[in-house]
């Protein structure tokens, strides 16, 4: 009796088995949709290869490159949305048809030019030739690089702003972090005075030569 069971039960899932399996076929007919999609990319003009042409896959954030000629190969997905691109010329998309009897699938794409309008451009000459070397003299021209980096490291400016710039966050604790050493290195006892210090009042000298203790107007 038990066997008998066993058999029906084994015969009953084998049937349930493939009537799930013919639902999914019939369902998904699909299944295996993994095409290689290949192919060449040239001009529409004189039918010359693109290199470096870029075919992206819409919507799956990968894509590859054309070689020097224009060739290319890439898997896809049926029904992907591929998109043919390069710089100087329109974009142009392209689907993979899902009722594709084979997973193989080739074209040959051609890009028509894309062409760039500028904006207009009208010279004027001057009237006369006093006007003209009166401009000519009169225009003032950017500054180069060494002219800049000459005004940038002259002493007067860097001085004007080292007494008007307040200091920044860096230079602020790097002024407390000496203050607390000082304070914790002559910790017990007195620190040294400045008045007997030959350093000290060598800068003390340079700083009243140079005009640090001008009383600002």
């Amino acid at each position: 009796m038990k066997k008998r069971l066993l058999i029906y039960s084994f015969i009953f899932f084998s049937f349930f088995n493939v009537g799930v399996l013919r639902a999914q076929e019939t369902k998904n007919p699909y299944r295996d949709s993994i095409v290689q999609l290949y192919g060449v990319i040239m001009t529409a003009d004189s039918l010359r290869g693109i290199p470096s042409a870029s075919i992206i896959v819409e919507g799956k954030g990968r894509g590859t490159i054309t070689s020097y000629d224009g060739v290319f190969s890439i898997a896809v997905m049926k029904g992907d949305k591929i998109t043919f691109s390069s710089v100087g010329f329109k974009n142009n998309t392209i689907t993979i048809p899902i009722n594709l009897a084979e997973n193989q699938y080739s074209v040959i794409q051609l890009l028509i030019s894309d062409t760039a309008y500028l904006p207009a451009t009208i010279l004027k000459p001057r009237p006369t030739r006093e006007q003209f070397e009166r401009d000519f003299l009169n225009n003032r021209l950017p500054d180069d690089a060494y002219e800049i980096a000459r005004k940038n490291t002259d002493e007067a400016t860097r001085r004007v702003l080292l007494n008007s710039l307040p200091a920044d966050g860096r230079e602020a604790v790097n002024y407390q972090i000496r203050q607390n050493t000082n304070k914790y290195y002559y910790a017990g006892q007195v620190p040294p005075m400045n008045v007997l210090n030959p350093a000290a009042w060598a800068d003390f000298i340079s700083a009243w030569k140079r005009g640090d203790f001008k009383r600002k107007k």
